[in-house]
This record gives structure tokens, sequence and C-alpha cells, in this order.
């Protein structure tokens, strides 16, 4: 249907994002079209009427299924593409000039367009009667644009390659009209074409109206699809009418949280018992210190074990923990039958039927899952499928905790290099020190040291680095060494901030000269993104020396908030003066104030984690806060304003801090 000229657009319902190609994309997927959905519906767009609860369910599996794919077998960052329209609008296939001819495998067919691009129609895709060209459609598309094979399966062996190949797509089929994947120069989309026009709400009417009819049937379907032999039977039929894929697409978002391994095993068991089986344990892998090619030592640990009954858990762990289950290296994905462990189960167990599947995730063996049932000589073939298509996912889910925990051990490292073991202790002065970074698993932007600089010195510096993570850690870790190193060589407050400024100046040169000459080497293109970034940071630095009757101070602020001094009677003031910051200008050249520490006079110093924490739009230095706030701090010691200063900055707003806090009190005796 064409607009009628001058009318205006009616507005369409189109949601895009880009996810990273780890195993956490299905879910942020799930997230992102569940909500599109529901905003379509809230804002009337055309189509969204026929939205309904079976329709965003099948949504879920199918965005899912999608996503997984492209993650597990392209190992990319993706493209994800929602939107509602007319079918001949918004089927893939169905635009421009096509001819179409049969695919190598003889499971679908391909169509091939005017120019050259490739589209492979999936199995089942011509044997639904679709919706008409003008009937709605919800069309979701996955990109990716480095694919590390292609859909149709080449023959090659590939160690611990877990996937059963097709199976996921085998479910968009079942659940969509129509679903192909269209290959491009250099781009492989996968998409899946579900109906939204009044058909999608009659059958959630029937469903309801039969109790639940239409979800059983949907519910035996992907049993089908998922068992990895053909049917053999009906068993666990009430199990399927409660809805597999609402299951498993449930159990990927709660495993995708989750950055603990040994969380991940105990959710796994709360899944499985008692749904799918009366016991189940988890064995994981530990990895070795310092290998990097996967390789474990120490035998595998048994990480959880659950049963139905808790009484038996106990008796159940130390009978296994005796004899882990070993599977041969050919059993790489298929479940394995294994004893029956009848000592520990009691009279009423004596017989069952258990078995272990291997947990694999980007092709390392991470550990075993086993399962049990008693009073049965083996698992239905649907509930072997949902177990096999579980440990997938907790296997991923168990990579995913590993790599996390992994670079939060190599951020804590780095952290512990960046920062003081322990602050000097000065004669005639006391010292209270708070240090809260906003991102608990990676280096701050901000630092801080105290530390004895000879003769008699000690010099104090309190900064706050553009940016955080490793680009913070490089600028800290010039930074803090050259402080203590030109203090302890005599140089004065104003010197040191001279040459700290030089030295950030000269390596961000050297750091532009090595990406020019990479530019250069890689033929001009490629590195775009990986120019040098600019390096330039705020610091307060001081220098005190004690005298009888007080403490002699020294302190420069470069682009840093300005000290505050707090004397007995209350009286507030600044005793520095504002100057740029370091790592900008060439010719910066910087100043210091001095001043005396009297006994009870108190220092503040704060980063701009105090300064700008935020309440809606105003932040906490506005008129003067932390002036007023250290003013009623008068007569507490070093400990109890900082403490102080402290809660009243997390007070100050409803969220927690979005940024690094720091902040050191300095009290003459």
């Amino acid at each position: 249907m064409s607009r009628a000229p001058g009318a205006p657009e009616r507005p369409r319902a189109v949601a895009r994002t880009s996810l990273p190609g780890n195993p956490l994309a299905p879910g942020a997927a799930r997230r992102f079209v569940r909500t599109a959905l529901a905003e379509w519906t809230e804002l009337a767009l055309p189509g969204a009427e026929f939205i309904t609860d079976l329709l965003v369910a099948d949504a879920m599996v199918v965005v899912s299924e999608l996503v997984t794919n492209a993650v597990v077998h392209a190992g990319t960052d993706v493209e994800l593409l929602c939107r509602l329209g007319r079918c001949s609008e918004d089927c893939p296939a169905a635009a421009g000039t096509a001819r179409a001819f049969p695919s190598h495998d003889g499971s679908g067919s391909v169509t091939r367009d005017g120019s050259g691009n490739d589209t492979y129609d999936g199995p089942g895709s011509e044997s639904k009667p679709g919706p008409g060209p003008d009937s709605g459609v919800l069309v979701i598309e996955v990109s990716d644009h480095h694919p590390a094979r292609v859909v149709r399966d080449d023959g090659a062996e590939r160690p611990y390659d877990i996937v059963e190949y097709g199976r996921g797509l085998h479910l968009v089929s079942a659940l969509s009209d129509a679903w192909g994947i269209t290959y491009r120069t250099g781009v492989k989309t996968v998409w899946a074409r579900l109906p939204v026009d009044g058909t999608a709400a009659v059958e959630q009417e029937e469903a309801e109206a039969y109790d639940g009819e239409h979800a059983l049937r949907r519910g035996q379907r992907a049993a089908e699809i998922l068992a990895p032999a053909p049917r053999r039977g009906m068993e666990d039929q009430d199990w399927r009418s409660r809805g597999v894929l609402s299951f498993l697409a449930e159990a990927s978002d709660l495993l995708a949280g989750q950055l603990d391994e040994d969380l991940v095993a105990a959710l796994t068991g709360q899944l499985l018992v008692p749904r799918l089986a009366d016991w189940c344990a988890v064995w994981l892998e530990d990895e070795a210190p310092g290998r990097s090619d996967g390789g474990v030592v120490g035998g595998p640990r048994l990480a959880r074990v659950w049963h139905g009954s808790e009484n038996r858990i106990e008796e159940l762990r130390r009978l296994l923990e005796k004899d882990p289950p070993e599977l041969p290296e050919s059993d790489r994905a298929g479940p394995v039958p294994v004893p029956w462990p009848a000592e520990a189960l009691g009279a009423r167990a004596t017989g069952g039927s258990a078995l272990a599947f291997r947990l694999i995730a980007g092709g390392r063996p991470l550990g075993t899952l086993v399962i049990g049932r008693a009073g049965q000589t083996r698992f239905p073939d649907e509930i072997t499928g949902l177990v096999e298509d579980l440990s997938r996912r907790v296997a991923l889910a168990i990579g995913a905790a590993r790599q996390y925990a992994r670079q939060a051990t190599i951020s804590r490292v780095l952290q512990r290099g960046l920062l003081p073991g322990a602050v000097a202790e000065i004669p005639g002065v006391r010292s209270a020190l708070v240090y809260e970074p906003c991102d608990k698993g990676g280096p701050s932007g901000d630092f801080y040291d105290l530390f004895p600089a000879g003769d008699g010195r000690w010099c104090f510096a309190l900064g706050d680095v553009q940016g955080k993570g490793p680009e913070a850690a490089v600028v800290i870790g010039l930074a803090r060494p050259w402080l203590r190193l030109l203090a302890r060589e005599g140089y004065e407050v104003p010197d040191v901030l001279d040459r700290l400024n030089q030295l950030l100046l000269d390596d961000a040169t050297e750091a532009a000269d090595a990406a020019a000459r990479a530019l250069v080497s890689a033929g001009g293109t490629g590195l775009a993104d990986e120019g040098p970034q600019t390096r330039f940071l705020s610091l307060l630095y001081g220098e005190l020396v004690p005298f009888d009757g007080g403490v002699h101070c020294t302190v420069a602020s470069a682009g840093h908030p300005l000290p505050l001094l707090l004397q007995p009677s209350g009286k507030v003031g600044e005793v520095a003066q504002p100057q740029t910051l370091l790592g900008v200008f060439e010719d910066a050249s910087y100043l210091c104030g001095t001043f005396e520490l009297r006994p009870g006079d108190s220092l503040l110093c704060v980063t701009d984690g105090v300064t700008e924490r935020r309440s809606g739009h105003r932040q906490f230095d506005d008129d003067d806060g932390l002036a007023a706030a250290l003013t009623g701090c008068a007569g507490l010691s070093a400990e109890l304003i900082a403490e102080r200063i402290r809660r009243l900055v997390h007070e100050f707003g409803g969220k927690p801090p979005e940024d690094d806090l720091a902040l050191l009190v300095l009290q003459a005796e």
C-alpha cells in the first residue's frame, strides 16, 4: 500500500542495538526485545494491538536462539534488529529481484538477488501458510560481521564442539512462520518472522479457553526438537505442558547474571531438582595458576550436591567425593551413564538412572554435571535433551564467571601496586584516609600517597586521573613513583609539579608517535580507534615539616578541588589557589602556598567525587556545601572528621556514589 502524497508518514516500530559477543548477550537481547515490545504497545504503534503474551514468549525464545547461534558460532559482536511491519515490507528474503535454487544439503533453498547476496530459507518456512502481504509481522534479525563458520556445516572435526548444530534453529523454525539466513559481503544475518495479526490474539484466547492446551502443544513440539534422538514415547507430559521453552529462557537469564562459578553450580542444582531429577552434582575443574592453555591440575572438585531431601545431601556428597566421574574423551557432549550411588540414597532408592554431562565452553572442559532419578532404568529422551541444553548454558555461565574472576584478580593486583601499602606516620600529625573506588573490580581514577621525603620532610598527594581502568592505571603508574622520586631528590613543591607536567606531556607525545608509526605500517587503516588518549590528571600535592608548636605546610593544586583548613573555632578557609591540570599545557608554571598548622587545626583534602556528588541537579559543594559540612566538624579528631564527611556525602544522594571518592584529613596535635 502506498502513502498518499502529502500524508504524514506513520511511525514505525523499529529497535536496534549492538551486543558484545559473550555469554551475557542472549540475556541482554531478551531484555531489549521485551522492553521494545512493551514500549510499542504503550505507544500504540501500528500492529502493536496484536502483541500478546504468547507472542512475547515466542519472541524471547527466538531472539535467544538467534543470538546464541551468532555468539557461539561466530564469536563476534552482533547487531540485533527488531521491527513491526507488513510482510510485503519487512520480509528480508522478499526484497529485491531474486531467483531460487536448492541448497547443497536439500534442507532448504538459497535465494540469490541481483547483487549476488545469498539468502538461505530454512526448513519449515515453506511448509506453513504465511501471512498475507499486508498482514502484520514481527521480524527479528541478528547479524555478525566476521562469522567464524557458515550455517551449513563443512564436516570438519572440531575439538569439544559441544553444540548440536542447527537444533536451536529448528526451534526458531517451530515458532516462526518463516526464517532464513542472508549472506552479504562480510555480514551474515539470521532472521525470523513471527505473525502479529489477529491470529496470534485468537491463539492466545484459545489457549486460555482450553486450559493451557495450546501451551501443551508448544511444549510437545519443543520437546521433540530438543530431544537428541527421535521421540520414543510420551513420558513426562506434565513437564512439557509446563513450558519447556520458558524454563530454558528463565534459566538462561538466571545463570547469565552470575559472576561466581560456585554460585552457578548452586543455581544449577536448584534448577534441576526436583523439576528434572531427584538429585544432581556439579564438579568443576580447577584452573592451573599461570596456565594460559586451559589446562587443569589437581583433578575436579565437587562444587555442589543437591537432593530433593536435604537430609541426604551430606551423605551423597561424601560418597560422590570418593569417586568423581571419569568421562572418555570421545564423549564430548552427550550424556554418559554413571554408577547409581545406592549406598548414599537409602533403601527406598536402591535403583535408578544417573547420567553425566561434560561442561565445555570455548573448547575447554570446565567440569561435569551429573543427574539422577530413582525408580527407572533410563531417563526419557525429552528430559535428556533438556538437560543437554541446560548444561551448555551452565558451561557458558561458568566460563563467563571464570573470565570475570581472572580479570578481577588482575585488577586487584594492579590496584595494590598503584597504591601505597600503608600511609606514613608523621610526628605531631594525625592522619585519616577514606578511599572508596566506585568500580570494585578495576583500578579507579583516584589515588593517594603520604610518605617520608627525608631531611625531616613528609609529602602527601591526592590525585584524580581522567578516566578509569587501564587508562587511569597507566597515568597513576607514571605519577606516583615520580612524585616520590622527585620529592626525595629534594625538589620543591612547584618544581615537582612542573616536572610531572612535562613527564605526562612527553609520554603523550611518545604514544602519538608510536600510534602514527603503527598507522603507517598498517597501510593507514584499522587503527582509528587506537590513537593516543589524552593523559592528564588533577593533583593536590604538599609538603609537611613538623616543628615545635605546629607543622609548616606547603601545598599546590593543579586542577584539583582546593584544600580547606578548619580551625578549632570552626572557621574554614581555602589555603591554595586554583591552577591548570597536569599534562595539558607545555608552558604551564605552578605556584604554591605556605601556612602553618597549629595544634587543633585540620586540613581536609578531597577529590571531585566528594565535591561533585549529585542529588538531582545539585552538587554537594554547591553554595560552599563542603565548607559548611566541615564547619560542623570543629573539635572532632581526624578520624571522626573523615567519617562524618564520608557519611554526609553518601547521604546527600538517594543512590550510591557514581564516582570514586577519596579524602585525606591531616590534623596537628
